[in-house]
């Protein structure tokens, strides 16, 4: 089916992207695919008006001046005209300023918009952009093609516009693909001939047989429906967007700290100067509804009309040029940051000397013979543009970030101030919606799947990115409103978890992750002797944890201290651990089962206890674990002080997702039946008023047992017993005491025996007394 040029025309943003001739620094992409020692020589590249400065002004001066310039101000008139050109300008000379601001901090190689982009905010973010640039930049090649055609056809209607299509892209790719240089040393005889072309226009004069008019738009005769300004504004706001043309041939640039912000700027003030100036001329030279009717009125208005139509040919095959030269680099950029699944890291390969994309460049030749042959991409044409806008909206945000959080690393050249990096993005994001809502949300489905899939790969980049920059902002912030006393209401566990080297001691890991829920803050500490050679044993301990963390699929800090024993180091941790009032809340321990050591085991406790540190000591001797995690017992002695922290423990463990089979039983000794039979009254209310979901009531009768035999029996099936311990201030003896604690619960499933800090009512996290 032949298309015709009357509705608004496609993207005019070929977006060029880089050769990677250069060879990357050791670290930069760590794909199979990439290249050891290729690069062009020391000195050797493009400069600023060849690389950057020529790709730019033969996009901007492209088809829709050609083609649509005319029909713009034909629908809107002369000042809405002036309005969008200087609208569309400062978008893209905002985003010029971010780009050039990330130029000249770090060096731009292969990839131009996605390698910034990946650069600042990380692999999944550039991926996210990248994949759907680099079909942009395919399918875009396919519409300059086709308005190509279509100008040839207009000349001879015996041809066949698909295959002139198929015979164009095809001659493109080779100039392409026998050398970049070559291809943009031939765009010179283009630049020549769109400037001919121009100054042929401006010799011009009046349309001949058409009255002068002011150029305000014209109502329409039915059934024909004028266009919006959005809809206007959307088919012109392509033919600004060649500012990605310089940028993307980054990885060919000699000096792109310096080609990339003069060759951009330089070729956005020459497109600025002739778009502000041209409606004045079509304004004053036809009407409306010639304008209008007429997609190359231009050539009626030239002093020499073929020079329009050179002109016009020249600047539709410059703009596939460039994206034949831009796609298949941005494709080779991430397939080289093995951002694109294994079977097409061969796509990173470079060959002959100057490290071209061949088999990029197939790649995409194929995907562009397609769609020529398909020759009808209106429903995908507001997509393709969403694509280019979002790689704009998202450098934008790159530089503004980079530029709010004064990072030490970032000290471009050319500063922008963050401001106005983010009000670009926000511009771009606006103008997305306004030009077409549906596609807007569609290109950011795309976006987020890409983004999500990529997450999901755990790809890691050696470079660092801003992401870290971000959260660490974030978290200052929230540690400085993090303040005063802990908010009841609010408050959940941040386990310090005194493990040790033992990995017997996964228990007590196993425990504090299970009632975090992955929402507290969990540290794994340990203490090692102190040596000469702490420093370096510190940082293994810590990596062998951290791998061993990972396995276990636990989320938690590492901490590890020197110390002269483990209970002056513990000591310290508990001591100096934390940011601000953010600080290990629960303590969460082994007991001591060496006799010698518990006078100074007892004391760190009763130190713990007196800095203001809830304590749970997890005796589990025979190390069985948790058994099938079914059942939870809880030996109740009154809401106040422990017992509030033990029901909300017992809370949170079961409603982790291993415990959540398991039943939690709250048990009682009593002296008699009566007393029974009250108890289980005054219970039943109270857990009615706690909603911590089912709880088994089991209040035992003692008969003058003692309690360690009644204890013994009644928890003997358990798979974890909270038994509440008494103050160390409470009792003459603490070591005593513990002794006493140690022997009554010889033999039974896995205890925790709970301290509460006494600072916290737990009684108003459970109960609303509101």
């Amino acid at each position: 089916m032949v298309r015709t040029m009357d509705r608004p025309p496609k993207p005019d943003s070929a977006s060029w992207s880089p050769d990677p001739r250069k060879p990357l620094p050791e670290g930069e992409a760590k794909g199979a695919g990439a290249p050891k020692g290729t690069g062009a020589p020391r000195g050797a590249g493009l400069g600023t008006f060849q690389g950057v400065f020529t790709p730019s002004i033969l996009t901007i001066l492209g088809v829709i001046m050609y083609l649509r310039f005319g029909w713009v101000v034909g629908n809107v008139g002369l000042g809405l005209t002036l309005v969008i050109v200087v609208t569309c300008t400062a978008v893209t000379f905002v985003t010029a300023l971010s780009m050039a601001s990330i130029a000249t901090d770090r060096r731009v190689r292969t990839g131009g918009a996605y390698y910034m982009i990946s650069r600042s905010l990380g692999l999944e973010t550039g991926g996210a952009v990248g994949i759907p640039l680099y079909f942009a930049l395919a399918l875009s090649m396919a519409l300059y093609v086709i308005g190509f055609s279509e100008i040839v056809v207009d000349i001879f209607p015996q041809l066949d516009p698909r295959w002139v299509g198929i015979v164009t892209a095809t001659a493109v790719t080779g100039l392409a693909l026998r050398s970049a240089s070559l291809a943009l040393r031939s765009q010179y005889v283009v630049m020549v001939v769109i400037g001919l072309s121009l100054l042929s226009f401006f010799l011009g004069g009046p349309v001949e047989g058409v009255p002068v008019e002011a150029a305000a738009p014209v109502e329409p005769q039915a059934p024909t429906i004028p266009p919006t300004f959005w809809v206007v504004f959307a088919v012109f706001f392509p033919a600004v967007t060649g500012i990605e043309a310089g940028v993307n041939m980054s990885g060919d640039l000699k000096n792109p700290a310096r080609s990339i912000p003069v060759g951009t700027f330089a070729a956005l003030a020459v497109g600025f100067v002739v778009y502000i100036t041209m409606p004045f001329f079509f304004a004053a030279w036809a009407d409306s509804e010639a304008l209008v009717a007429d997609p190359l009125i231009m050539r009626q208005m030239a002093l020499w009309g073929p020079l329009i139509i050179l002109g016009a040919m020249g600047a539709t095959l410059s703009s596939a040029m460039g994206s034949i030269l831009g796609a298949p680099r941005v494709l080779q950029a991430m397939a080289r940051d093995e951002v694109l699944p294994r079977p097409l890291r061969f796509l990173g390969r470079g060959a002959a000397e100057d490290d071209s994309p061949r088999a990029g460049t197939a790649v995409t030749l194929g995907i562009v013979l397609l769609a020529i042959w398909l020759a009808d991409l209106n429903m995908v044409a507001p997509i393709l543009t969403m694509f280019f806008l979002t790689s704009y909206m998202t450098v934008n945000l790159a530089a503004g970030i980079e530029g709010f959080l004064k990072s030490p690393s970032f000290r471009p050249a050319f500063r922008t101030n963050w401001v106005v990096c983010m009000l670009g993005a926000l511009g771009c994001l606006l103008i997305m919606f306004l030009i077409h809502a549906p596609a807007t949300i569609l290109a950011a489905a795309v976006v987020l799947g890409v983004f999500i899939w990529l997450e999901r790969r755990q790809l890691r980049g050696t470079w660092g990115d801003v992401r870290s920059g971000i959260w660490l902002a974030l978290v200052r912030m929230g540690l400085l409103r993090v303040a005063g006393q802990e908010d009841p209401r609010n408050w959940r566990p941040h386990p310090l978890v005194l493990s040790g080297e033992d990995d017997r001691r996964w228990p007590l890991i196993d425990f504090a992750n299970a009632i975090t829920h992955n929402r507290g803050l969990v540290t794994i500490a340990s203490v090692i002797p102190e040596s000469e050679e702490e420093g370096e044993r510190q940082a293994e301990l810590e990596a062998e944890f951290r791998s061993y963390l990972k396995r276990r699929g636990v989320e938690a800090f590492v901490r590890t201290v020197s110390a002269p024993d483990p209970f002056t180091g513990a000591r310290r941790l508990v001591e100096i651990y934390g940011f601000g009032s953010l600080v290990p809340n629960t303590i969460v321990l082994g007991t001591s089962e060496k006799m010698e050591r518990r006078d100074r085991y007892c004391r760190m406790i009763e130190t713990f206890h007196r800095k203001r540190r809830n304590v749970v000591i997890l005796r589990d001797p025979e190390h069985t674990g948790f058994g099938r995690r079914r059942t939870i017992d809880v030996w109740w002695g009154g809401l106040q002080a422990n017992g509030g922290l033990m029901l909300v423990l017992a809370y949170l463990l079961r409603t982790n997702v291993e415990w959540e089979q398991a039943e939690v039983r709250l048990k009682l000794a009593v002296r008699s039946a009566e007393a029974a039979d009250e108890a289980r009254g005054e219970l039943e209310a109270l857990l009615a008023d706690l909603r911590i979901g089912e709880v088994r009531l089991d209040i035992i009768v003692s008969d003058d047992r003692p309690f360690s035999e009644i204890l013994r029996s009644a928890s003997a099936g358990a798979d974890i017993v909270f038994l509440g311990m008494a103050s160390p201030a409470a009792v003459d003896d603490f070591r005593a005491y513990y002794d006493q604690l140690q022997e009554m619960s010889a033999g039974l499933p896995p205890t925790a025996f709970v301290l509460a800090d006494g600072t916290l009512e737990f009684a108003e996290v459970l109960v609303d007394r509101a």
